[in-house]
């Protein structure tokens, strides 16, 4: 496996610690409709909230949630709907957020941004 896919693995599994830690139930992990990938689908009392992790060695290039480019976003939101409307029964509230993750041997370093998309 290439080192860049050992990387956001990593990061999936220090997002998913990050997130059961603060309270969240780890719904499904991975979640695939048409070309859009959910990394992580998570609840906290009523609201739904899917997460995107971006994990990067190094902050040369910028922060990792800049790397989040438009279009992977509308995949996102259709992703994000496909599993709404098919995997929950009542009404809840449905919030898109980022886990960012720079990790390398100086450390590592976690920023999760709530309403991410609100930022952009």
């Amino acid at each position: 496996m290439a080192e860049h896919n050992d990387l956001g693995n990593a990061g999936e599994e220090m997002a998913t610690a990050h997130l059961l830690k603060n309270g969240y139930d780890i719904l499904v992990r991975n979640y695939v409709f048409q070309k859009g990938e959910i990394d992580i689908v998570a609840r906290k009392a009523n609201t739904v909230v899917i997460v995107e992790v971006k994990t990067r060695s190094t902050p040369d290039f910028g922060n990792p949630q800049d790397f989040l480019k438009k279009g992977q976003i509308q995949r996102l939101v259709a992703t994000a709907n496909h599993f709404i409307e098919n995997y929950t029964e009542e009404d809840l509230e449905v919030r898109f957020d980022i886990v960012a993750i720079i990790k390398n041997k100086a450390g590592t370093k976690l920023e999760h941004i709530e309403d991410a998309f609100y930022h952009f």
